[in-house]
């Protein structure tokens, strides 16, 4: 009987010690979760209530990545989980992943020559087709051509989707934006020449908005505009806007797009002309529009947000001068490149994912 309780109490005292099981359940975590900014900058200033259903007053504007030379035509990549955009005098475009450094995407990236020449000769605008495709502005090449590999193994090889008009090359095509159809709209101001509007190698006598048909046709739509450049269809593709960054007419345009693809009954949406001799910086620029057809529009001042029936509601202010915008992750995020920075700052509303 002793024996067995001696026993009985070295048992009892090795459970008491044992140690705990190491497999026991974590608290779980939020995969969603991002990282604690490394800088902030600007702020979100408020000029209709309205404003406060789409971005909160006190959202915060993250520097997610610093040091290009002039950062344009974000684009967000569903299927891989990250974003593209431009660096256009360097000749390239970046990549950038939540918990990852930025890393060069392509290059060269607008410009494929070899002979050295002047001017921002890089990609600016980005998109993608229907099948996931990357298509690009080429500034340099003076073309909108195609990545030939896929984004998830990208190499700097393209294909020309256009080239010119009429016989002559274009400017340099600064931005785009597919129709539903697959008809390719696209901006031509003559920012990637060396001399720009002087250039003698510039051969088009107008700055223009095209369209490309998916069986290859090209239209001129718009040719009267001094600086034509970001552009972006309402909800419903009936109305299309256009941003003329010109600061003696830094207005954005509104036309119909009829059945055919045509636009029609050009009128002025905004004119920030004045925000422009307040000394704020940027131009019209870059533009996306949200599922309820609010503007996000790149200009004096940063971001301004104009609801459909062309109200101001108000700017996210980042403090520089502000190229482009683009909704990334679930549409409720907005990532801005603005001059030497990429920027992003969380909304209350959400955009359309390519």
């Amino acid at each position: 009987m002793r024996h067995i309780s001696v026993v009985l109490v070295l048992f009892l005292a090795m459970c008491q010690t044992a140690p705990q099981d190491q497999t026991q359940e974590e608290t779980p975590t939020n995969s969603d979760q991002t990282m604690a900014p490394t800088r902030l900058i600007g702020s979100v200033q408020v000029l209709d209530e309205t404003l406060t259903s789409l971005v909160a007053p006190d959202a915060q504007l993250e520097v997610l990545a610093e040091g290009f030379d002039w950062s344009e035509g974000p684009v967000w990549v569903s299927s891989g989980g990250f974003l593209l955009f431009s660096d256009v005098p360097t000749n390239r475009i970046y990549k950038w992943m939540q918990d990852s450094e930025f890393s060069v995407f392509l290059e060269p990236s607008g410009y494929t020559g070899t002979v050295e020449r002047g001017g921002e000769t890089g990609s600016n605008g980005l998109t993608l087709d229907s099948e996931g495709n990357l298509i690009i502005a080429q500034h340099g090449d003076r073309r909108v051509a195609r990545l030939s590999t896929s984004v998830l193994e990208p190499q700097p090889v393209y294909e020309t989707i256009t080239e010119q008009y009429d016989g002559k090359r274009y400017n340099s095509p600064n931005d785009l934006v597919y129709r539903s159809d697959g008809t390719l709209y696209f901006t031509d101001p003559p920012y990637g020449l060396e001399f720009r509007m002087s250039d003698p190698a510039k051969e088009l006598d107008f700055q223009g908005v095209y369209s490309v048909s998916p069986n290859g046709t090209v239209q001129l739509l718009e040719s009267t505009m001094s600086r034509p450049n970001g552009l972006a269809f309402s909800p419903d593709e009936s109305t299309l806007y256009v941003a003329n960054s010109d600061p003696e007419r830094a207005i954005w345009m509104a036309y119909d797009v009829l059945p055919d693809g045509r636009i029609s009954n050009g009128r002025v949406f905004f004119d920030a002309t004045e925000l422009v001799e307040q000394g704020l910086p940027g131009l019209p620029d870059g533009l996306k529009v949200d599922e309820s057809g609010n503007l996000f529009a790149t200009g004096p001042g940063g971001v301004l947000i104009i609801s459909p029936e062309g109200v101001h509601l108000g700017t996210i202010n980042t403090t520089q001068a502000t190229a482009n915008c683009a909704f990334g992750g679930d549409g409720s995020l907005l990532y801005i490149t603005a001059d030497m920075l990429l920027l992003r700052i969380q909304l209350l509303t959400k955009g359309a994912i390519l």
